[in-house]
């Protein structure tokens, strides 16, 4: 069964940028896209690339390590060298907090 994390303000992602979150055990890239937010897991699954210091361009996170993409709604591969999508999260926004399932 899912639990329910509590990861950061809102605030705390400013619009068109990412914060990185450590908690439960998990590294996540936070992500502000116009006002919606998603959230993946961190560590590119192509290499050893933090997708939260990456280069956001709408809604594709490019990886700092190798510079293959990724689409920040739902993980999938926009540019290789990537070849595994990245895991995603649902995410809620309560109270100006952003909660995933995981």
């Amino acid at each position: 069964m899912p639990t329910r994390i509590e990861l950061c303000s809102s605030d705390d992602v400013a619009p068109g940028s990412a914060l990185k979150v450590d908690t439960n055990g998990l590294e996540l890239a936070v992500f502000n896209v116009e006002g919606e937010f998603y959230v993946m897991d961190d560590l590119c699954s192509h290499g050893p690339g933090s997708l939260s210091e990456g280069f956001i361009d709408g809604d594709v996170i490019e990886c700092p390590f190798h510079n293959g993409q990724f689409s920040i709604v739902t993980g999938e591969i926009v540019s290789p060298p990537c070849m595994v999508p990245q895991k995603t999260y649902p995410v809620t926004v309560e109270d100006g907090k952003i909660f995933i399932e995981a």
